[in-house]
C-alpha cells in the first residue's frame, strides 16, 4: 500500500468495540484530516485492501494474535499497530514477531496513540530504498515486488512478510555490506535489542528457501561481527554481477578477513 502523501491524507482503520476510544480519536482524526474506519470484526485482507487504508489500529482481544500473524502475511505494506488492555509479555513479544509494528496499552492518551501511527509510517518511508518497485535480477533469482516474493522462473521461493523484507533490503543494497542493526531498522522498525537474533535466525530461514529454489547459486553472504551482504555468486564459484540493473561486479569487501563462507 503507498505511503500517504500531502494528496493523500492519512486512513486508518480501527477494528475495536470501543466506542469511548473511538470518540475521543475522531476529534484528533477531524484536526488531523486524517481518515477512519472503525470495524467490529475482523475483516479479511480483501476487505482491508478495498479500504485503500495505510494502517490499522487492532485490539486483538476481538481478533485474536492469529489474525494479526495473517494480516501481517497478506498485507505487509500495511503499518498494525495493537491498541489493548493489560497483556503478558509472551503475548506482546509473539505480537510484535508476529508483524505488529507497535504495541500500547490500553489506557492510553490519544495523542500518544496518534504520534505513534505518524512514527510507524514515517519509519517505513524511511527505510524504503529506491527503486523497490522494480523487479531485481540476480544469477537465476528474480525479486519481485508485486508479488512480495523471490522467484526462478515461474516457481517461488514461498517467503514470509519478514523474509521478502530482509532480501529486498539487502538486494537493494547493491552489494554493500549491511550491518545487523540497521538490517533490523528497516524491516523490524525499531532498535535491535542487545543480544536478539532475529536477524540471524531470518537470515538462516532466508538462505534455505532460496538455496532449495536456486541450488546452484549463493545470494546471502556472512560478513562475521558486522552484518550481511547479498551478491549472486555460483556454489563454489566466484562471484558473477552484482544485484540490480549494475552490470559492475561487487566491491571487494574491506575486511577480507572477517568474510564468512555461505553456510
Amino acid at each position: 500500500m503507498a505511503p500517504p502523501t500531502a494528496a493523500s491524507p492519512i486512513r486508518v482503520a480501527i477494528i475495536d468495540d470501543d466506542s469511548g476510544l473511538v470518540t475521543v480519536l475522531d476529534r484528533r482524526f477531524a484536526r488531523l484530516r486524517w481518515e477512519r474506519e472503525v470495524i467490529g470484526y475482523a475483516a479479511t485482507p480483501d476487505q482491508l485492501s478495498a479500504m485503500r487504508i495505510h494502517a490499522v489500529i487492532l485490539n486483538p482481544e476481538i481478533t485474536g494474535l492469529d489474525y494479526l500473524e495473517r494480516i501481517a502475511l497478506a498485507l505487509p505494506g500495511l503499518a498494525l499497530l495493537v491498541c489493548t488492555g493489560t497483556a503478558p509479555v509472551a503475548e506482546r513479544v509473539r505480537g510484535l514477531r508476529g508483524g505488529a509494528d507497535d504495541w500500547i496499552t490500553k489506557p492510553c492518551h490519544p495523542e500518544e496513540l496518534m504520534a505513534r501511527v505518524e512514527a510507524v509510517l514515517r519509519r517505513r518511508r524511511a527505510g524504503e530504498l529506491p527503486t523497490v518497485a522494480e523487479t531485481i535480477a540476480a544469477g537465476e533469482l528474480e525479486i519481485r515486488p508485486e508479488m512480495f516474493d523471490a522467484y526462478v522462473g515461474d516457481r517461488s521461493a514461498s517467503l514470509s512478510r519478514k523474509e521478502y523484507e530482509l532480501l529486498r533490503q539487502l538486494a537493494a543494497a547493491d552489494g554493500r555490506v549491511l550491518e545487523r542493526e540497521d538490517i533490523y531498522q528497516r524491516v523490524w522498525g525499531y532498535t535491535m535489542v542487545r543480544g536478539d537474533r532475529s536477524v540471524d535466525v531470518f537470515v538462516r530461514k532466508l538462505r534455505q528457501k532460496l538455496e532449495a529454489l536456486s541450488p546452484e547459486w549463493r545470494y546471502v553472504h556472512t560478513h562475521f561481527g558486522v552484518g550481511y551482504r547479498f551478491a549472486a555468486e555460483r556454489a563454489g564459484g566466484a562471484p558473477t554481477e552484482q544485484a540490480g540493473r549494475s552490470e559492475a561486479p561487487p566491491q571487494p569487501a574491506q575486511h577480507p578477513a572477517r568474510d564468512a563462507a555461505y553456510a
